[in-house]
């Protein structure tokens, strides 16, 4: 009982308080007749949506965001809509005669800039405790957008590089196989950068990528077999896939549809799956280019049973995954810190716990991710960091770049079944990865929302 009471107490985050309380009394609201301050408080909600939403924020949570900020500017009668990539809010002002008023945003593309996640979800805080006052939340919004990130592209590349070497380790690969993995990382990412510039769309950004990811690969095993030592082309294959199936919007596809926002799920996931489409044509080009020049990639070895030395670096290396991933992303170093803490647990618990004990690979994920998801919540919450960050980060370790890199090798080798199965087995993982984690989040959010209700029960009583 005092371990729940320690979880339950202290503080919480910004969507807990949102959620549990209820509306608060603005210090000094708008006035509700007039036409250009109530839209002036609308059009700022919805600004702030459009962040939450492109930093990766369910339509569920995001909706609970914008409801806590006009009702703090006392705005409390109004309704929110959120369909994919479009925000509308709706109310009526006026006294004997209500006039409709309503604001529309279409909201701006994912972004992995997970610092003005940071900035705009302390921007809620004020905003919900009647410290900001609407023109002064604009203004910040406005230095928001403008403001670049907390350091540069060269560190959020650099953060890029070593994620892939670290997954490249993860996955069982030695020195050789991490240098590799990290220049393929880089090349992936900076040609992506460059493609993106000119207006390529994303679905050929990641058949370039899944393209550089195989090619290399195949030219470093001819170097290394000409050189006399071994090297394993499909962990820097799957290295590759991994580092640009980390900004996907899986989890956020799982989580608006368990939430209860079906249309949004859908159109989440069949975006989620035509950019893995891309991905997978990418490398089988890739492949096939290799044959061409002479090369052939050899076939998947199996794993060797798990030992304390390799688990041991795993757990290391997971943990230093979803850190680089998290600088990648331009995040805060407290949320640097917490990534690496949550993705180190959740590691452990399945390199070291699972596996050794024979759980099948889609149960074991899915514990694992729930493990993240809950371990994530609590430590967020303790540290002021939007959960999202933890969640997103804690699971990129744990991507399914090997079975999609199988699956792929199998059916252009003829392997049409056991090539199948690999493909439904890398979406099965996902999936799983998805679903644990977004459980493992609510069972912290339960753990650590503040019981504000119980107060007002209180206070009734003493009035009677």
């Amino acid at each position: 009982m005092k371990l729940l009471h320690r979880l339950r107490s202290g503080r919480v985050a910004t969507i807990d308080a949102v959620k549990a309380a209820p509306p608060p009394s603005p210090l000094a609201p708008v006035d509700l007749t007039d036409h250009t301050q109530v839209s002036t408080v609308m059009d700022l909600a919805a600004r702030i949506g459009d962040i939450l939403l492109s930093s990766g924020t369910g339509n569920n949570d995001t909706k609970a965001h914008i409801h806590a900020v006009t009702a703090a500017y006392g705005l409390l009668y109004c309704h929110v809509d959120i369909t994919l990539n479009t925000i509308t809010i709706s109310t009526s002002i006026g006294v004997a005669k209500k006039t409709p008023l309503s604001v529309f945003r279409v909201v701006r593309r994912l972004t992995v800039d997970f610092s003005k996640l940071s900035e705009v979800d302390r921007l809620i805080r004020s905003i919900c405790a009647g410290a900001t006052p609407p023109e002064v939340a604009e203004k910040i919004l406005d230095e928001l957008m403008e403001a670049p990130p907390p350091y540069g592209f060269r560190t959020a590349w650099l953060g890029w590089s070593l994620f892939g070497a670290a997954v490249a380790v993860l996955l069982g690969g030695g020195f050789a196989v991490a240098v590799i993995s990290f220049i393929v990382a880089g090349i992936i990412i900076g040609g992506s950068a460059w493609l993106d510039r000119r207006g390529l769309p994303a679905f050929f950004q990641n058949v370039f990528g899944g393209f550089v990811a195989t090619v290399p690969a195949a030219l470093s095993y001819r170097w290394a077999h000409t050189l006399g030592f071994e090297l394993s082309p499909a962990q820097i294959v799957a290295s590759g896939i991994v580092v640009m199936l980390a900004g996907l919007t899986l989890v956020q596809a799982m989580q608006d549809g368990i939430t209860g926002a079906p249309v949004t799920a859908s159109a989440r996931f069949f975006e989620t799956m035509m950019l893995t489409g891309g991905i997978v044509a990418g490398v089988g080009i890739g492949i096939e280019a290799s044959h061409a020049i002479g090369v052939t990639l050899p076939e998947l070895q199996t794993s060797t049973a798990p030992n304390l030395t390799s688990v041991t670096v795993k757990v290391i290396a997971g943990g230093l995954a979803s850190a680089t991933y998290a600088i990648a992303c331009y995040s805060e170093w407290s949320s640097v810190v917490v990534s690496c803490l949550t993705a180190t647990t959740g590691s452990f618990v399945y390199y070291a716990v699972l596996l050794p004990l024979g759980v099948p690979p889609v149960v074991a994920v899915s514990i694992a991710a729930t493990i993240i998801g809950l371990a994530g919540g609590l430590l967020a919450r303790r540290f002021l960091i939007p959960p999202l960050i933890t969640a997103i980060a804690g699971i990129t370790p744990l991507l399914p770049g090997l079975s999609i890199y199988r699956g792929l090798y199998s059916i252009l080798h003829s392997q049409t079944l056991v090539g199948l199965s690999s493909m439904v087995l890398a979406l099965a993982i996902g999936s799983a990865l998805a679903a644990g984690v977004v459980l493992g989040e609510w069972c912290a959010r339960k753990l650590r929302r503040p019981p504000v209700l119980s107060r007002y029960r209180a206070f009734a009583k003493r009035m009677a």
